[in-house]
């Protein structure tokens, strides 16, 4: 059962904010309720099997945001535009990462995304607002940016040691060439890149700027881009790579070639690519893998069984 410690009548009755601050209980946390938190809450039963929050993130709870979702922080606090929550409600609607999905909720209002990111340049402070604390883990504290220590965020952890923090200076190469880049959370040397507003503009040349900060790369998004094979071979300069997206690409099986050495790679996503069999035999010694994505790609049933068989802890999804 969902727990809010204040209602919204009773929202009224609080000390009133800062006449520039956003009241998160009174401005944002309703069309969260509208439009998020069905999707995105803590785990319940429903016809016999247990509904788990989309991508691992809750927004039913300020704790819950705070610790983000399985690919790390969603909200950084003062910085919308590095807020990949806030990235995400302002993308095209028919963009498959758009938020909420076609159906599931209206889009948010443009009443609604100027508070969400004014609330965000504030501060992302949640007032008196506490929500759901049915699953806090005991070391979650409630300071914006200071996540519970999950598994995926261990690993995270373990990465993060003995890396120098690169200076947003270090990274105008490639936001000049427009590429997005954001820390993992507000201190973390871990930095997550991608070419999602550049799209088909993204070429091999403007690939490469991410040259600079490669050492620290942990997420990088290549979906829709024009990235060629050849262009991959700068991945290994990124041996802390855990998530790679290359989704509806042209990239073939001369590409796969170079994820080879990549020994921390968990996610891995070739749908709609023109990978094959034979590329997939690329994959097999990567056994940190636990999802790799081949829908609409090359592959077949045949190729799909033998990389199950190769990597039997991954979830390979074809059909």
């Amino acid at each position: 059962m969902r727990t809010f410690p204040l209602s919204l009548a009773a929202a009224a009755s609080v000390v009133p904010l800062g006449s520039n601050a956003v009241d998160f209980e009174k401005e944002i946390l309703p069309f969260f309720q509208a439009k998020c938190i069905e999707c995105h809450k803590a785990p319940y039963e429903e016809g016999g099997r247990t509904k788990k929050p989309k991508a691992g993130l809750r927004m039913d709870a300020a704790w819950a945001i705070n610790m983000g979702s399985e690919n790390g922080a969603v909200i950084v606090p003062g910085k919308p535009d590095d807020s990949e929550l806030y990235y995400r409600v302002t993308l095209p609607e028919d963009d498959d990462d758009f938020m909420p999905p076609t159906g599931k909720a209206d889009p948010l209002t443009k009443k609604e995304l100027a508070l969400f990111k004014k609330w965000i340049e504030g501060g992302a402070d949640f007032g008196d607002w506490v929500g759901n604390l049915e699953g806090k883990p005991k070391e979650v504290t409630t300071a914006v940016g200071e996540p519970a220590i999950s598994e995926i965020q261990e690993v995270y952890k373990r990465l993060s040691e003995a890396i120098e923090a690169k200076a947003p200076e270090t990274w105008e190469s490639v936001t000049e060439a427009g590429g997005r880049v954001a820390r993992l959370s507000k201190t973390s040397p871990l930095l997550a890149v991608d070419f999602r507003l550049t799209t088909e503009n993204a070429s091999d040349e403007v690939i490469g700027s991410i040259g600079a900060v490669s050492p620290n790369i942990v997420h990088l998004d290549l979906s829709k881009t024009a990235v060629t094979d050849g262009a991959l071979s700068i991945l290994k300069e990124s041996p802390k790579l855990v998530r790679l997206n290359l989704s509806q690409t042209g990239i073939t099986d001369a590409g796969l070639a170079h994820l080879k050495g990549l020994n921390e790679l968990r996610y891995l996503n070739l749908y709609g690519s023109e990978v094959t069999d034979a590329g997939l035999k690329n994959l097999e010694g990567l056994k940190s893998l636990e999802a790799v994505y081949l829908w609409q790609s090359k592959a077949t049933e045949a190729g799909v069984k033998k990389l199950r068989s190769a990597l039997p802890d991954a979830k390979i999804n074809f059909k």
